[in-house]
């Protein structure tokens, strides 16, 4: 199993942020379902203030390439990034429409 953690802001507003929690609470069922067929086991989101972080689980198969096809090629995906952009900011050092950046992994307990 592979495990992947990625960062992204929210525009500093409560009201927006708030409103992009709320929206979180009930994805649509397209969205669930594509985030399964990209061969993701499990994602979390955990939020601070302005500051998003999430963590994903996925098969050996996986690949960030892949999903980023099949997204391309899914109307309902497209729709829900859109969405999403009006609530997100690119991180500093972002290549133009980039989001949620990859986060590299500098310790472990074992």
């Amino acid at each position: 199993m592979q495990r992947h953690c990625l960062t992204l802001d929210l525009r500093n507003d409560p009201d927006s942020i708030n409103e992009y929690i709320r929206l979180h609470e009930n994805v649509w069922p397209e969205i669930r379902e594509s985030i399964k067929d990209a061969g993701i086991i499990n994602m979390e989101i955990y939020n601070i203030g302005d500051r998003l972080f999430m963590i994903i689980e996925a098969d050996a198969d996986f690949s960030f390439e892949k999903k980023s096809k099949l997204d391309a090629s899914n109307p309902k995906v497209q729709e829900w990034e859109k969405l999403m952009w009006k609530f997100q900011k690119a991180l500093p050092g972002a290549q133009p429409g980039e989001k949620w950046m990859l986060m590299h992994k500098v310790f472990q307990l074992q």
